[in-house]
């Protein structure tokens, strides 16, 4: 991910998103030096994703595939990639958050080696001011 994709990606996030992402905050995270991958068919922005990497422990902040592209197998191999990359990087861990009501995403990770270790209550905005909680889940690498 470069600064030029940015408007690309934060669109991207916003059609993706019940709670998106902004270009700000993308922004900074490649300001401050986190890995940021864009995914592309051709010129055709399919996903990004964005890891935070401390010592031997990586963070997986965001990974989205556009609406148009889900259900076809991009999402696994966006993962698979950043995953790759973390354990090249020397890490030996990877945890992430997700929405107690993504299922499909669950699902995704769990096929790829994620467990459930924790949850966090309230973490994501939701609907009229509501909260959601985050599912914890980490894979060794």
């Amino acid at each position: 991910m470069q600064v030029e994709d940015l408007d690309e990606v934060a669109a991207g996030e916003a059609e993706s998103a019940p709670f998106p992402w902004n270009r700000a905050l993308f922004a900074d995270s490649l300001h401050v030096g986190y890995s940021s991958w864009v995914m592309r068919s051709g010129s055709q922005h399919i996903g990004h994703a964005v890891l935070l990497a401390v010592l031997d422990e990586s963070h997986l902040l965001v990974i989205t595939i556009r609406p148009a592209w889900q259900g076809q197998g991009f999402g696994a191999r966006l993962l698979e990639h950043v995953v790759e990359r973390a354990r090249q990087a020397g890490a030996t861990q990877m945890f992430l958050e997700v929405r107690a009501s993504n299922r499909m995403a669950q699902t995704m990770y769990t096929r790829h080696g994620f467990t459930e270790i924790g949850r966090r209550r309230g973490y994501y905005p939701d609907a009229d001011s509501l909260r959601e909680d985050a599912l914890v889940m980490r894979r060794a690498l």
